[in-house]
């Protein structure tokens, strides 16, 4: 009878395997694959605010191939263009609380260096100075009557703190910022400041300045991660969210008259944005739960939370509240859709769509969901990722895949639509990507592992990721790359300097290569980062240049014989563009086939679409002729070790 039942149990377990053999098969569908035209036609739009009359909305989008401005009405319709830049990109502010005058910014071709600009009818005004000097809008005073914005007009290296009259547009110096402190909001009433004073890339000191007594108090009890968030609509207390004996940042009430602190929520995840809306009547907070938003509003007086439309499996990641609280402006996207604008109704829960951001050519069932997958890297720690299985993988048809690495050091990537990654899946490669330690989302202790250790054990994450990625059916394990922007970037010129074996291919999109140089030329306006970046980094005027050195790929550009594609932006403030130009240098010396694509109008990013087009087009032909080992282009990388492009403004 034993033997009876385990024939039969074996029978069992064949069928069984046949069967999952044939939903596996059923899986994997034929996906129409679309052109990077195609995907960079997906529209990126978002909105910046209602009329006073709430009946139009002002919005940014890309649609004309950089970002302009335009308008549609808050009930749905057409945008309308209000802007027609053909060379640099504008991006709303908002509109006036009064009128509809509309204030945006824009920089020099991705420079950094924004100024803000008034539009009036057809007027066009700059309100800030023109000749290197950045300002950043701060928001508007509660009547409507001026507005704020910092500035580095005084010292570059210092961001001070203004307002400007709507009636005359003279700007007056509300705070002088002497020691380089990063603004952390104001009170209605202006007499109280936030200040905040950057110790490492995760802990700062939170201080409350009187403005008429020059009285500065220190928030925080130990070293810690600190961060403003509103004051109370009253002017009586403020928030801010804290990491203060604990791995997440929780909510914390500081009442003004007598300093008393008050814990007001704390979840398992990062507490990471918390305001109060108008006039007060609602609080709304977002929490970063495994690499995605969850937003939470409450209204004030009774503590209930407010119902938003369903949408299914999509997200409301952000909402822009009208100035008399009545309607709000709802940011709405999942992974394999992006974000499309919605105008709500509170009081009768209507809505109303305004974007329709998704190109009509592309049909939403050939894109990808991702999910968060974990792995054990070298020493045993679990490392969160983001994972994109194309439609098309099985174990008949094994597909390449990449590990992917956000920029940083202590970014994190996280749920949600992006072209190019959908652009790389839809053409059948796999992407993981991967958080390692050092990463933001998962905890300081987390945060912190890569402290003074980059190159190492942050590289050895992204490798264990690799090896995850081989050890899935229908992944071919001898087809595993790495790619990266920033210091992703970075993260791939390490991995083929210090691991040379261990990815087939490499994608640097403007990574740092030396440490040295990119330390000591920062941007002024991070003069107030600064220390804290070198105590995370490493000081590169001591002692620590030795192991700066050690880490930075160009001082070992030697050991690269993979292949690699270089992207940069000209303008880039960040990154510099002789970072790239000798690290191809370096590897063509080794006879490695290498390509150079280069954007004299980019900064640190890829703004114009005519240029993602070139951009990603670029890669994904690279990869089909070095990875994926089947390329049908015209490519002759392989006849000469670089291609330079250089797209002109």
């Amino acid at each position: 009878m034993k033997k009876l039942i385990t024939i039969g149990v074996l029978s069992l377990l064949l069928i069984g395997c046949k069967e999952q053999k044939k939903e596996e098969v059923a899986q994997v569908k034929e996906v129409q694959q679309y052109s990077i035209e195609q995907f960079m036609d997906n529209e990126n739009a978002f909105a910046n605010g209602y009329t006073a009359d709430k009946s139009k909305v002002l919005m940014t989008s890309n649609r004309s191939g950089i970002y302009n401005l335009y308008s549609v009405p808050a009930n749905g319709g057409e945008l309308m263009p209000i802007t027609k830049s053909d060379s640099a990109s504008i991006y709303g502010i908002s509109y006036f609380p009064e009128d509809n005058r509309i204030l945006f910014r824009m920089d020099g071709n991705g420079d950094e260096i924004f100024k803000i600009f008034l539009k009036d009818n057809e007027t066009i005004k700059r309100l800030t100075p023109a000749k290197n000097v950045r300002a950043l809008f701060r928001g508007w005073a509660k009547d409507g009557k001026s507005f704020f914005y910092g500035s580095n007009e005084r010292d570059p290296r210092s961001m001070d703190h203004y307002e400007m009259d709507v009636a005359t547009f003279t700007p007056k110096l509300v705070y002088k910022n002497t020691e380089n402190m990063e603004f952390g909001g104001m009170s209605e009433d202006r007499k109280h400041i936030l200040l905040s004073k950057s110790i490492n890339t995760n802990d700062s000191d939170l201080f409350l300045l009187n403005t008429e007594t020059n009285e500065r108090i220190k928030i925080n009890d130990t070293i810690s991660s600190n961060s403003s968030q509103d004051f109370s609509p009253d002017g009586s207390a403020f928030y801010y969210t804290t990491d203060e004996g604990a791995e997440f940042s929780y909510l914390m009430k500081y009442t003004i008259a007598d300093g008393t602190k008050e814990k007001v929520l704390e979840k398992d995840w990062d507490i990471n944005g918390f305001y109060f809306t108008q006039n007060g009547k609602y609080q709304v907070l977002f929490t970063n739960e495994d690499g995605k938003t969850v937003m939470d509003v409450k209204e004030v007086s009774t503590g209930k939370n407010i119902d938003f439309p369903d949408f299914k499996d999509k997200t409301i990641n952000s909402a822009n509240f009208s100035r008399d609280e009545s309607m709000a402006l709802l940011n709405v996207g999942g992974d394999s859709t992006p974000s499309n604008v919605y105008s709500f109704s509170i009081e009768s829960g209507k809505y109303e769509q305004l974007t329709e951001v998704l190109n009509d050519e592309i049909d939403e069932e050939d894109l990808v969901a991702s999910e968060v997958v974990r792995f054990k890297s070298f020493d045993g720690l679990e490392i969160p990722a983001i994972f994109y299985k194309p439609h098309q993988a099985s174990e008949e048809n094994k597909v390449p895949a990449l590990v992917w690495v956000h920029g940083g050091p202590g970014g994190q990537s996280r749920q949600g639509f992006s072209s190019t990654i959908q652009y790389f899946v839809n053409h059948g490669y796999a992407i993981l990507a991967v958080n390692n330690r050092g990463s933001s989302g998962y905890g300081k202790s987390f945060y912190k592992m890569d402290d003074q250790n980059h190159g190492d054990k942050d590289l050895k994450d992204c490798i264990a990721g690799k090896d995850w990625l081989a050890n899935q059916p229908y992944i071919d394990d001898n087809k595993i790359g790495i790619l990266g922007g920033s210091y992703g970037g970075y993260m791939t010129m390490a991995a083929l300097t210090y691991a040379p074996e261990e990815f087939e291919v490499g994608v640097n999109i403007f990574g740092v290569t030396n440490w040295l140089r990119t330390l000591k030329n920062i941007p002024p306006w991070w003069e107030s980062f600064k220390d804290a970046l070198y105590t995370e980094m490493g000081d590169p005027n001591t002692a620590d240049s030795i192991r700066l050195r050690e880490i930075s790929p160009l001082f070992h550009a030697e050991k690269v014989t993979k292949p690699l594609i270089v992207l940069q932006g000209a303008k880039d403030p960040r990154v510099l563009k002789v970072e790239s130009d000798e690290i191809v240098e370096g590897v063509k010396k080794n006879g490695v086939p290498v390509e150079y694509v280069l954007f004299e109008d980019e900064g640190h990013g890829f703004v114009k679409k005519e240029n993602e087009i070139t951009a990603y087009s670029r890669i994904l032909e690279f990869l089909d002729l070095y990875l994926k080992g089947n390329s049908t282009t015209s490519i002759e990388t392989n006849k000469t070790n670089s291609i330079e492009i250089k797209a002109e403004d």
